[in-house]
């Protein structure tokens, strides 16, 4: 047995996708291994997230985080000096410790998430195996199926269109990397058609790889997708589905849902009806925080009037916290969950979180952040905690592609099998 208590802990800024900077840490352990975590960032964030720590002033427009990196020097690094890098829920505690020790001030949750994941991912560099297969020691490693981003709006595209993000899903594919290509596809052909229609904005791409164009409507971006999928030669609803992210707590105010690419006003109930035609018309999968991260009573329609029929997947709703998803079983809102490790702020109560999320009957998806790093660890996460899907943004941009291509070399290297979360499409209609 080698030594994998951890000796020092490092941190320093790292710049994300979007330019802004980011908590870097290293921990070194006392065999040798090491391994570095970078902290992705959000921009549609839930106000229930667990709060990163940000400088303010000029500085980068005040998104330093020199105060997290000193807070995580100080505080957090000599509370897991010492502890094995191995025992991730040992580590997790000592850092929620420091935390509330010191507070948001001193400290951050994107602090405490860089330590514990570059400890998580120490300790696999220690046994010389995958994160993924650290995790999930028996069997084939279960391959998240992809949800992958072709049309932006809302916060991820200078809100083109209201609704933040319209996805495919290539559920039909047997492979992971056959799922890739085809999503691939999708994009290639949907930035055909959109050049086609002369959206010059075709060739530009949004914070997570996807096209954002201004169509007039939300629902033409369902059409344009619709038509990438035919283009593309693929069998919509059969090789590939749409998933929806709508995140609505970015547009609601006031009880209500501005859409300004519409230029009207709907209540939960006329969102709802909204979405209920959208899955009368298209071949929906899912879709993504359909109401406000506060409407619960809206939630608990949607999920009523659309459960039975499609995914509702909680993310501003749920934001990664144990007490929101109790809450969200017992008030019957939606059917899935989301799962960010940054909502958090600690991978081992994330991960408690989505097991809770499955054991009640919610499928899981673990998701990247609109401002990420070339870092893939999000993969593996997905991987070893056996997500059923897993979303980064579309095959555009390195920060993207880096999460598949974990995924591809974990199918080829490893012992896999790519899951298939719902029933084919024959046998719910059957049913």
């Amino acid at each position: 047995m080698t030594d994998m208590s951890i000796r020092t802990v490092t941190a320093w800024e790292a710049l994300d996708s979007r330019g802004r900077p980011t908590v870097a840490c290293r921990v070194d352990l006392a065999d040798g291994a090491r391994a570095v975590a970078r902290v992705p960032s959000g921009a549609s964030t839930g106000s229930h997230e667990a709060p990163e720590l940000r400088d303010g002033g000029t500085r980068y427009g005040g998104f330093g985080v020199r105060t997290a990196v000193a807070g995580l020097r100080d505080h957090l690094a000599p509370a897991v000096v010492g502890l094995p890098a191995d025992e991730t829920a040992a580590v997790d505690r000592a850092l929620a410790d420091a935390y509330a020790r010191h507070g948001q001030q001193e400290v951050g949750a994107n602090a405490t998430l860089a330590v514990s994941l570059a400890a998580l991912l120490a300790a696999a560099a220690s046994r010389d195996e995958p994160l993924a297969r650290m995790l999930h020691p028996e069997g084939p490693l279960p391959l998240p199926m992809p949800m992958v981003n072709i049309v932006s709006g809302g916060a991820h595209a200078a809100g083109a269109i209201d609704i933040q993000d319209v996805l495919v899903i290539p559920e039909g594919a047997s492979t992971f990397a056959e799922a890739v290509e085809w999503a691939a596809r999708v994009r290639a052909a949907a930035a055909a058609v959109a050049s086609g229609r002369g959206f010059a904005e075709a060739a530009l791409v949004a914070d997570e790889g996807g096209l954002g164009l201004r169509l007039g409507t939300n629902e033409a971006a369902l059409q344009l997708v619709a038509e990438a999928v035919d283009a593309a030669g693929l069998g919509l609803g059969t090789d590939v589905t749409i998933a929806i992210d709508a995140a609505a707590t970015e547009f609601a105010s006031d009880g209500r849902y501005a859409l300004a690419a519409e230029d009207r006003a709907l209540s939960a109930e006329e969102m709802v009806e909204l979405y209920a035609e959208w899955v009368a018309r298209y071949p929906i999968r899912s879709i993504e925080d359909p109401l406000a991260e506060d409407d619960w009573d809206g939630w608990a329609l949607a999920t009523r009037e659309l459960g039975g029929r499609i995914d509702l997947v909680g993310d501003d709703l749920f934001v990664t916290q144990s007490d929101r998803l109790q809450r969200g079983i017992a008030e019957g809102c939606a059917t899935s969950i989301l799962v960010k490790v940054n909502q958090n702020g600690l991978v081992s109560r994330a991960g408690d979180v989505l097991r809770a999320a499955r054991a009640a009957g919610y499928r899981t998806v673990v998701s990247a952040r609109s401002g990420e790093t070339e870092d893939s660890w999000v993969a593996d996460l997905a991987v070893g905690w056996s997500a059923g899907q897993l979303k980064v943004g579309s095959t555009q941009r390195s920060e993207r592609t880096a999460k598949w291509n974990r995924v591809l070399e974990l199918e080829a290297t490893e012992s896999t099998e790519l899951q298939h979360p719902w029933p084919s499409r024959t046998e719910e209609t059957a049913s």
